[in-house]
């Protein structure tokens, strides 16, 4: 399969190795190559079958304007964007092609996200509350994460709660320190007990494999999905 990494971050790069290693042919175009989508040109984007896009909520939008029209499949990995996400639906619907998007894409994070729905099911009516902690390396610029984000609203979901303006009865506390990848905890407390569900990343090597195997996934797929729904095809 031919692959388009859009974004030589440390994560784009990886994404690049792992593609690589799993016999792809791969191409990555930094974003300092790509103001404003500027190099996917029809000419240009005629020679991928996909892309995997990390690179910012800005960015990915005008990426996903230019590859999707063009007949690109895309995974997307950045995060930040998804209130374009109605328009950017009709668009890969309307050209009959594939969107991927996910804030997460390492599958541990994913079953974790699964256990937490199971967990405050179980727990909802047994007089606990839930509480989520994350951590992660300094350099990170979003805080809450979007895998916070992600959590909170499968713990909203199975507690009921369809109201997105109460997103305080699930409270997240961010940290940054260190070099940190990634640690995310859901705490379930009551009166005589604690719980906790923990994720913790040890490098970017699981986000980069799963990006990985989404493309690999979507090439023989179309329409518009979420991570969390497919991650048990892979």
């Amino acid at each position: 399969m031919r692959i388009l990494i859009l974004g030589a971050g440390k994560t784009g790069r990886l994404v690049a190795e792992v593609a690589s290693e799993r016999s792809h042919t791969v191409r990555v175009l930094a974003s300092s190559e790509n103001s404003n989508a500027s190099a996917l040109t029809p000419a240009f984007l005629k020679d991928f079958d996909v892309a995997i896009d990390f690179t910012t909520p800005t960015a990915v939008v005008a990426n996903m304007h230019a590859c999707l029209p063009n007949g690109v499949r895309m995974v997307i990995g950045t995060t930040g964007w998804y209130d374009h996400l109605p328009e950017l639906r009709t668009l890969a619907q309307h050209h009959k092609t594939a969107l991927l998007y996910g804030t997460n894409y390492s599958i541990g994070m994913q079953m974790m996200i699964k256990l937490a729905k199971e967990m405050t099911s179980t727990l909802k009516d047994a007089g606990y509350t839930f509480t989520i902690s994350e951590t992660h390396h300094v350099s990170k610029l979003d805080a809450p994460s979007g895998t916070s984000l992600t959590l909170r609203d499968a713990v909203l979901c199975a507690l009921g709660v369809t109201d997105a303006g109460q997103p305080p009865i699930v409270p997240i506390t961010a940290n940054r320190t260190g070099d940190v990848e990634g640690i995310h905890t859901l705490i379930a407390a009551s009166t005589c007990d604690h719980i906790l569900l923990t994720h913790e990343s040890k490098s970017r090597r699981p986000f980069a494999e799963g990006a990985v195997r989404a493309a690999e996934w979507l090439a023989t797929h179309t329409g518009v999905h979420d991570f969390h729904e497919v991650f048990t095809q892979l």
